[in-house]
C-alpha cells in the first residue's frame, strides 16, 4: 500500500507536464515510499516506471527489449570473487530480476555515446550498508538519485540541441550496480544497439555533494588521449581530481573492459554514504547544476571529434595493499593536498578512541611520512592487531600527536 502514494504523485506530475528539476527527481526517487530501490523490489520497479515516463516526456525513443525496459535475471552470490551468472529462468525463489531503463536519441549518426547512471540502492540495508542498528530505509539521494537526476536533465538538453548530430545518444539507468555492476555488465553483453558503434561512455555516480573547494573527481581520464585536454579546456569551476584508470567501483568499468573510452564523475564519499541519512535535503543542487553544465560542454566539445581512440590504463586498484587492521576513518578521496584528510570517523574504532576528527589531515604514522592516500594505505598495511603507534595530524594549522591502538 505504501507504494500507492508515490504512484499517485507520479501520475499528477506528468498530467500537469510542468518542468521537472533535478531536485524534483531526487526528492521523488529518494522518498521513503521507494523503500530504498533495492534491485528486484517493488520500489525499484516504481522508480523504473518513473524514469521511463521522464524519458518519454523528453521525446526519447524506447531502446530496451520491452519498450524502455531491459530485464535481467540472476542468482545472487555470497562470494564477492565469483562472477554472477545471468539466467533465463525466473521461476525459482532464489533468483532476482533487475531492470535497466534504456532510451535513445537517434541522430542518424554512425557513432553512439552512452550516458549512464545507476538507480538502484540498498533497500532497507543489509549487505553493503554501513548503518548499525534497527532496519531503516536507505534512501540513496546522493547514491545515486543524484546521478539519475543529472542523466534525465542531460537527456533533455541533448534532445533539444540541434548541434549534436555527429553522435547518437543512449541513456541508460542501470539496475544492480550495488550488487556488482550487474545491469551495466548485462547491457554490454546484450546491447540494445550495435556495441561496436559506441564511441565513448560517460557515467555519473554520486554527483550531489560538491564540496566548498569545488573538487570533482573524474575517473577514466587515461582511457582516451583526448580526454585530459577536453576536461581542462572546458573547466571553469572545478578543482579536478583526475584518475587515469578505466577500472573502478561503478558502471563505467563494464564499458572499459570492452575497450570503450570512459569518463565517470564523482563528488566524493561522505559520512552518510550507505546509511539511511543520505537524504535529498543534504544535496548541493547548485553544485549539481555546475557539474551538469560541465558534462554537457564536454559532450558538445567531443561531438565533432569522430571516433575516439581507446587507450588501456593501469588498474590502480591492483596497487592497493592488503590490511590486517583498520584505523576506522573514511578518507577524503578528493583531497589534493599533502597527507590523508579524514572525511568521517567510525564509532568505537581506533581513530575515535584516539581523538581523531573529521577534517584532520594525517601526515605521519609511526616513523613514516604520509604524503597522500596511497602512502597512508601502504603504511597502514604494515601494522598488526594489538599494535600501538603514534599518529601526527594537522588540525586548524597545528600539528597534534596521538597514540593509536589497533
Amino acid at each position: 500500500m505504501r507504494l500507492i502514494v508515490p504512484l499517485i504523485c507520479l501520475l499528477i506530475l506528468f498530467s500537469c507536464k510542468k518542468p521537472v528539476s533535478m531536485k524534483d527527481d531526487v526528492v521523488f526517487l529518494s522518498s521513503d515510499e521507494m523503500q530504498g530501490r533495492e534491485t528486484g523490489t517493488a520500489g525499484e520497479l516504481l522508480a523504473a516506471d518513473y524514469i521511463a515516463e521522464r524519458f518519454s516526456d523528453n521525446g526519447l525513443e524506447a531502446k530496451g527489449t520491452d519498450g524502455y525496459f531491459q530485464d535481467f535475471t540472476f542468482k545472487p552470490s555470497s562470494n564477492p570473487h565469483e562472477e554472477t551468472e545471468f539466467l533465463s529462468d525466473r521461476s525459482t525463489d532464489s533468483t532476482v530480476t533487475g531492470r535497466n531503463v534504456v532510451a535513445y536519441l537517434n541522430n542518424e549518426a554512425a557513432r553512439t555515446v552512452v550516458i549512464g547512471a545507476h538507480y538502484d540502492h540498498l533497500g532497507m540495508g543489509g549487505f553493503g550498508s554501513l548503518h548499525r542498528g534497527e532496519e531503516k530505509v536507505h534512501n540513496g539521494a546522493d547514491d545515486n538519485a543524484s546521478g539519475i537526476a543529472m542523466l534525465l536533465r542531460l537527456a533533455e538538453m541533448l534532445h533539444t540541441n540541434e548541434g549534436t548530430e555527429e553522435n547518437n545518444y543512449v541513456f541508460i539507468a542501470f539496475s544492480g550496480e550495488e550488487m556488482g555492476l550487474l545491469g551495466s555488465a548485462y547491457w554490454v553483453k546484450n546491447a540494445t544497439i550495435d556495441i561496436s558503434s559506441v564511441n565513448y561512455m560517460m557515467n555519473m555516480d554520486m554527483v550531489g555533494r560538491l564540496n566548498e573547494e569545488n573538487t570533482l573527481a573524474v575517473h577514466g581520464v587515461g582511457t582516451s588521449p583526448i580526454f585530459k585536454q577536453t576536461l581542462m579546456s572546458n573547466n571553469k569551476d572545478f578543482s579536478l581530481s583526475e584518475f587515469e584508470s578505466g577500472i573502478g567501483p561503478s558502471d563505467f568499468t563494464s564499458f572499459y573492459v570492452y575497450d570503450i573510452p570512459v569518463l565517470s564523475f564523482f563528488t566524493g564519499q561522505h559520512e552518510d554514504y550507505h546509511k539511511p541519512e543520505d537524504d535529498a535535503e543534504k544535496l548541493n543542487y547548485e553544485g549539481m547544476d555546475k557539474i551538469l553544465s560541465y558534462i554537457y560542454d564536454i559532450a558538445m566539445d567531443l561531438d565533432d571529434n569522430g571516433k575516439l581512440a581507446f587507450r588501456k590504463t593501469k588498474n590502480e586498484s591492483e596497487e592497493v595493499p592488503a590490511f590486517k587492521v583498520g584505523l576506522g576513518v573514511v578518507p577524503d578521496y578528493l583531497y589534493t593536498g599533502s597527507g590523508m584528510r579524514i572525511d568521517g570517523v567510525s564509532e568505537d574504532k581506533p581513530a575515535q578512541k584516539a581523538g581523531l576528527k573529521k577534517g584532520d589531515v594525517v601526515v605521519k604514522m609511526g616513523d613514516s611520512t604520509v604524503v597522500d592516500l596511497m602512502s597512508y594505505m601502504k603504511v597502514l598495511s604494515t601494522f598488526d592487531n594489538g599494535q600501538k603507534t603514534k599518529v601526527v595530524v594537522e588540525r586548524d594549522g597545528e600539528k597534534i600527536e596521538v597514540e593509536v591502538e589497533f
